[in-house]
């Protein structure tokens, strides 16, 4: 059957589905990414009028890096990151807890380096494999609503236009609007808060140089720092308790840096020499919720912090976004607009064990490294000794994600 302009009528059902991507983040833009390399045509509605991401560095390992490499986003990766040769785990005091070579045999075994890069880095470099004329910049969403019986969702925004999609994809962070459609519960907050920032290698002794992961474990808080920008700024993550109400979550809330030495300006080593370099910090509440029991409708699914918000614990909040939105990528491209739900529903079950297992996991490091000196701390420090061997991470290193439908620019 043709229309009255003489093309062929699609079977119901048949049609491509129009697909919304609501933010555009790590999450959003791996997404939109994938799309792109695979023909798939979306729109992105993104809340901020100018994309400029703030945040300090990022841990990328290998399981996030090949997917990367897939997208093209090698060379801007050997631009603008670091290759980490090692992870080191010490005490506050500076003693030796565990090792983990990366490096070369971490390229060996699981076919991709581990890399640290300025989040801003990496959100420009994802942003290069999108389809700019899909990106709409100032668009908030303020609510949706599923018709079940048109097969499509309705959003409406907050300078208020509105627009409808087949499939909506919520990527719009932990205080997901999208996530409020499928179950209103708010951000869990977890004690802590984090002072993040950068300090350039210059201002710092030699050592900070080396591309090291490091990790210092006291009573009741740790600090992690690594290089980021070609080597040029050292990235720090320092986490202690916050008593009272939270702050504000922000990640551009300005931090007090004599809050900063105060905490952590005893320490062993570089963590004092670190603190005592940094003139500008930022912190923010440690917020996460718990696993959510399904993340879609018919029409509707999440990514990244929106479907799994988890504490930096295990430095694994990126790399499952971009795991999330290769998979779901994968699930969409080819899809018929009738094959939509069966798809999400795929998408969910290859993702939530994986995602759910990480945020406990992740939730169950806040109270293990934060120990004060004694028996439960050697205890903790003797395993970690004996699960440091690289062949330990292959749970979380050798997984594949997205690889069927999607060895794009490049092939890994």
């Amino acid at each position: 059957m043709r229309t009255a302009d003489g093309t062929k009528r699609r079977a119901p059902g048949t049609e491509r589905p129009r697909i919304a991507v609501i933010g555009a983040g790590i999450g959003g833009l791996t997404l939109a990414g994938a799309l792109t390399a695979t023909g798939t045509p979306y729109v992105i509605h993104e809340q901020t009028r100018e994309l400029a991401e703030v945040g300090a560095g990022v841990q990328l390992s290998p399981n996030a890096i090949r997917p990367l490499l897939r997208l093209g986003l090698g060379p801007a990766l050997e631009e603008h990151a670091v290759r980490i040769e090692a992870m080191e785990v010490r005490g506050w005091n500076g003693r030796p807890i565990a090792r983990t070579p990366l490096g070369h045999e971490c390229e060996r075994m699981f076919s991709a380096p581990y890399l640290t890069i300025h989040r801003a880095h990496l959100h420009e470099a994802l942003l290069s494999s999108t389809d700019r004329d899909s990106l709409n910049l100032g668009r908030r969403l303020r609510t949706l609503e599923e018709h079940p019986g048109t097969g499509d969702v309705r959003l409406t925004f907050d300078d208020g236009t509105s627009s409808t999609a087949d499939v909506v994809i919520g990527a719009d962070g932990i205080h997901s609007t999208v996530r409020e459609v499928l179950r209103r519960d708010d951000p869990v907050f977890s004690g802590l808060g984090i002072y993040r920032g950068l300090v350039p290698v210059d201002a710092l002794p030699p050592t900070a140089r080396e591309r090291l992961v490091r990790l210092w474990l006291g009573p009741g808080g740790h600090f992690v720092c690594y290089p980021v920008a070609s080597g040029k700024l050292l990235s720090y993550a320092a986490t202690v308790p916050l008593d009272g109400p939270p702050p504000p979550e922000s990640w551009s809330r300005e931090g007090d840096p004599e809050a900063l030495r105060a905490a952590f300006g005893t320490w062993t080593g570089l963590v004092a020499d670190i603190v005592h370099a940094v003139e500008t910090t930022h912190q923010w509440a440690l917020h996460d919720r718990a696993p959510l029991k399904a993340w879609s409708t018919r029409r509707i699914t999440l990514v990244g912090d929106a479907a799994h918000p988890m504490l930096p614990f295990m430095a694994q909040g990126a790399n499952q976004a971009i795991e999330d939105a290769m998979d779901l990528a994968a699930c969409l491209t080819g899809a018929s607009h009738g094959a939509i739900a069966d798809q999400l529903s795929r998408y969910e079950s290859l993702r939530m064990p994986r995602t759910a297992e990480i945020q406990r996991g992740s939730r169950g490091n806040a109270g293990v490294l934060h120990l004060p000196d004694g028996p439960a701390q050697r205890r903790r420090d003797a395993q970690m000794a004996v699960h440091a061997s690289l062949r330990d991470r292959a749970p979380l290193y050798a997984h594949e994600t997205g690889r069927s439908v999607v060895p794009l620019v490049g092939a890994a």
